[in-house]
């Protein structure tokens, strides 16, 4: 069973030789210990995805990318979050389908991939017999997502940027379009054409591959790239996301004080601002044009809901 963490940290693109077998950070920021923010309900997913019961979401902290307008900054800087064992994991898994949750939904998973597999794989042997979600980034490997055979059934996956300065800009990655195709092309390989059964008399996606991308401040002709990249290359074979809730949490940081957050706003002033709802409807129209038929969007205000759950350690210990 698949469960130490590698001497030489290749996890993800940024590959940085990080000893995390002995506990050395690497670039995420993640040692040896596998820390969870939140394990619970979560009903802000696509529909096919949370439905009515919720997904049962799995918040892991630190991450591999560290975007500058990151909406959880607070776990992806490791500031939040408990160390649990393979077995407390196995057992959060069971304890969300005993909540009803329709999948169980790892969030920011990448950094901790053996040891999800590993606790999934546990968690199966008693009697786990939801689907699995990875909810990624996109920022993955070939190899990591082949070693998720057999272990995922649906990927939730970011297309963050189609060019390859906006990825420099804002999360420090001019390899991330290429790395983002190339890891997308396997999700699409392994999980196949979308599949749903029927909970509560509403369909739930059990495998398939969802995209989402968020759409960013002035960077209208940025996701019109990720659109037709993403519907020319694989149509009807993944569904698209098209979302429209950023939220300027550096702006909500600068005015409370934040040097960091004051530091990113003077380098990338536009995090400062919303998307503006004309914007979003271009890129609505602009998919309609290309001929997506099937898409996932968002009601108009979507960027004042709550999304952001409390990473208070709910469901954790």
């Amino acid at each position: 069973m698949e469960k130490h963490l590698p001497t030489s940290c290749d996890l993800c693109p940024r590959a940085c030789g990080a000893n995390r077998a002995a506990g050395e950070r690497g670039a995420c920021g993640a040692d040896d210990e596998l820390v969870v923010a939140r394990a619970a309900l979560h009903f802000w997913e696509e529909p096919p995805i949370s439905g009515e019961r919720g997904s049962g979401t799995v918040f892991f902290a630190h991450c591999p990318l560290k975007c500058r307008y990151c909406q959880n900054d607070v776990i992806a800087a490791g500031e939040a979050g408990r160390p649990v064992s393979v077995e407390r994991l196995a057992e959060i898994c069971l304890e969300l389908q005993e909540q009803g949750a329709l999948n169980v939904n790892f969030v920011t998973p990448t950094h901790y991939a053996p040891q999800a597999r590993a606790a999934v794989s546990i968690a199966r042997g008693r009697g786990l017999a939801i689907p699995t979600v990875w909810n990624t980034s996109g920022y993955e490997t070939v190899a990591a997502v082949r070693a998720n055979a057999g272990t995922v059934d649906v990927y939730l996956a970011d297309f963050k940027y189609a060019d390859s300065g906006l990825a420099a800009r804002y999360s420090h990655a001019p390899d991330y379009p290429d790395a983002a195709l190339a890891a997308l092309d396997e999700m699409v390989r392994s999980t196949g054409p979308a599949a749903y059964d029927e909970v509560d008399g509403e369909p739930r996606l059990v495998r398939g591959t969802v995209v989402r991308h968020l759409m960013l401040p002035d960077a209208l002709e940025d996701s019109k790239r990720v659109v037709r990249l993403v519907h020319g290359r694989y149509g009807a074979d993944v569904r698209l996301s098209l979302m429209n809730q950023y939220t300027p949490v550096l702006a909500d940081a600068a005015a409370a004080g934040d040097a960091r957050a004051r530091a990113a706003l003077r380098r990338c002033p536009e995090l400062a601002r919303r998307v503006p709802d004309d914007d979003y409807e271009r890129l609505l129209d602009y998919a309609d044009e290309l001929g997506v038929e099937d898409y996932f969007w968002q009601e108009g205000g979507a960027a004042e809901e709550s999304f952001i759950p409390a990473f208070d350690g709910e469901g954790v210990l």
